[in-house]
């Protein structure tokens, strides 16, 4: 049970996001390095900001 309760929080909060990336890179590109999780955030921010459709952030 609180292993299914872990699984839909990192879920819904996407907290899995990396852990989903990783695994993504590991299978399509298996050379590719892979950046940490700091710089991974860091990536999906950028990218969250850049894009005016992925939703206004005011601070």
């Amino acid at each position: 049970m609180l292993r299914s309760v872990r699984w839909y929080v990192r879920e819904f909060t996407d907290e899995s996001a990396y852990d989903r990336y990783v695994a993504h890179m590991r299978h399509e590109h298996p050379d590719a390095a892979l950046p940490s999780r700091r710089e991974f955030e860091r990536m999906r921010s950028d990218r969250r900001e850049a894009d005016p459709r992925q939703g206004f952030r005011c601070c």
